[in-house]
């Protein structure tokens, strides 16, 4: 597939995942994105499980080359500075004034290069009383209102994946892209700031809007009640996600799918409104019909019966779905050192063609030697 963003150099000097997640995105879409780490240990995600080559590092730094960069040391400076001046992005996610003290903060980096794009990812922003709280995921699923979305409303514990983080990247890469469609009219960069209290907040747009539209204060089952999702256990132990939403003709086919045709009569769940109202009891009825088969015969039935629905996968078995694989979503390719890397590739087709190409992490410093030697005969060209 043509690589869209091939003529875009991405400067990132950024951690864990935020920043490293906003610059995958563009190296997705075909960006040459360097990678900047610190000699010796690099991204501290690269040792999250021992080693320098965790899983949680590979997931967010594909698609990219990477050179071990001491800016406190002169020389290295130089050459930050260097890759700065021919680049169109930096991206950091650095606590607010950490950055300056590296010698990569706005001002420094926009007198070297006026046509630079400089984004700045935080936990809560760049002023304000929170801009120095450190932040994670799970604090800014917290402060944006959507981990009680998420949490049991018994026994609470956080659950499921970094998702604020994800979430942040994600806006931030797309902040990135509207600053360079801009730059091609203009001629000069812009400082993009965006953290990770806004972007959740954002993402939370539905719980907001029903609070601020009717007073409504959403809570974990707010959505499945209305949207009438569920999940069921089968004979086999494993697990089949229903989503019916509003159409009648999806609860009437589940009622054939299941052979309860006789519920179409019961009070509780003859309109969809009463079927809200009584999710619970619904639930309990249908749990012990669903135990009855296993999860192969109810998805051949709830197929016949054009009922929306999907086996509930784990990871394991996601992408050995024949509609995932005839999507080729997994993707592979070697590393010389680190041996066979496998991902999921950018969910984009451009004119009809996806991305299957994919490049592994790199090791520490791969491409540093590389990337001098350019840098050398630039210079001295």
């Amino acid at each position: 597939m043509v690589k869209i963003l091939r003529n875009i150099r991405v400067i990132e000097m950024g951690t864990y995942i935020t920043g490293p997640a906003a610059a995958m995105h563009l190296a997705d879409l075909g960006a040459d994105v360097i990678k900047v780490e610190r000699p010796g240990q690099g991204d501290p995600f690269r040792a999250f499980k021992g080693g320098l080559y965790s899983p949680h590092f590979q997931t967010y730094n594909r698609n990219k080359r990477s050179v071990a960069l001491d800016t406190k040391d002169p020389d290295d400076l130089e050459l930050f500075r260097d890759l700065i001046a021919d680049a169109d992005v930096f991206i950091q996610n650095f606590r607010p004034g950490v950055a300056d003290r590296l010698g990569a903060g706005e001002d420094a980096l926009r007198a070297l290069n006026p046509k630079l794009i400089y984004c700045s990812i935080s936990g809560f922003g760049r002023s304000g009383p929170s801009r120095d709280r450190p932040a994670y995921d799970t604090v800014a699923q917290a402060a944006a209102g959507y981990l009680r979305l998420l949490t049991p409303p018994t026994n609470p514990r956080v659950i499921g994946p970094a998702i604020a983080d994800a979430v942040t990247g994600q806006y931030a890469a797309l902040g990135i892209l509207a600053a360079i469609i801009e730059r091609g009219d203009t001629g000069t960069g812009r400082r993009l700031d965006i953290s990770m209290l806004e972007a959740m907040s954002h993402f939370n747009l539905d719980s907001f809007t029903h609070y601020f539209s009717v007073g409504e204060v959403m809570g974990p089952l707010s959505r499945p009640t209305v949207s009438q999702s569920y999940t069921f256990e089968c004979s086999d132990g494993k697990w089949i996600a229903i989503h019916l939403s509003s159409p009648q003709k999806f609860w009437d086919g589940l009622l054939e799918a299941t052979g309860r045709q006789e519920l179409a009569d019961d009070p509780r769940f003859a309109e969809r409104l009463q079927r809200i109202e009584h999710q619970d009891d619904l639930i309990d009825v249908l749990t012990p019909v669903f135990r009855t088969a296993t999860r192969d015969d109810w998805c051949a039935r709830l197929l016949a019966c054009e009922v929306p629905h999907s086996p509930a996968y784990d990871s394991d078995e996601a992408l050995n779905d024949p509609q995932a694989q005839h999507l080729q979503i997994a993707v592979s390719a070697e590393h010389p050192e680190m041996g066979r890397f496998t991902t999921v590739r950018a969910p984009y087709s451009f004119d009809g063609e996806p991305d299957l190409d994919v490049l592994p992490p790199p090791v520490l410093d791969e491409h540093g030697e590389a990337i001098r030697a350019a840098l050398t005969r630039r210079k001295s060209g």
